[in-house]
């Protein structure tokens, strides 16, 4: 199963309270999911793809240690992914801190910050095969 999108840039939520990209702050138990993604993407844009994200943010939230990873590295993504994973476009990336999520056409993924003009590009310009999709909404329409 690939869980990867091409071609696709994820829009914020039509209910994020952000009014422009904001970096995820870290608890003081440890960084966040959402801070993990940000950290990943942010330093490595067009490196990740929504699998590769999801199986990296795991381990690292889990602080999964190097040795395991070496040891059991490949029954440990095979158990991760039999369970049902939210996709990134249930991430707080998009949902809450206003980033939009462009992945190439290899599956590779950038953040895309939501004042940005590469944003409105995105959302606005013939991009050709670009699919569209929003992040999904914090609540539940009224």
């Amino acid at each position: 199963m690939n869980w990867n999108y091409y071609n696709t840039f994820i829009t914020i939520a039509s209910d994020c309270p952000a009014d422009y990209g904001m970096i995820p702050l870290d608890k003081k138990t440890g960084k966040t999911k959402p801070g993990i993604e940000y950290e990943l993407v942010a330093n490595h844009p067009y490196e990740y793809t929504q699998e590769e994200l999801l199986f990296e943010v795991h381990v690292r939230h889990k602080e999964i240690t190097a040795e395991e990873l070496a040891e059991r590295g490949t029954q440990l993504k095979d158990e991760f992914f039999q369970k049902p994973q939210a996709c990134l476009r249930a991430s707080m990336l998009p949902k809450k801190y206003g980033w939009g999520i462009h992945f190439n056409q290899d599956g590779k993924m950038a953040l895309v910050p939501m004042e940005s003009a590469d944003y409105m590009h995105f959302v606005e310009g013939d991009n050709g095969d670009l699919k569209l999709l929003p992040a999904m909404r914090n609540s539940k329409k009224k």
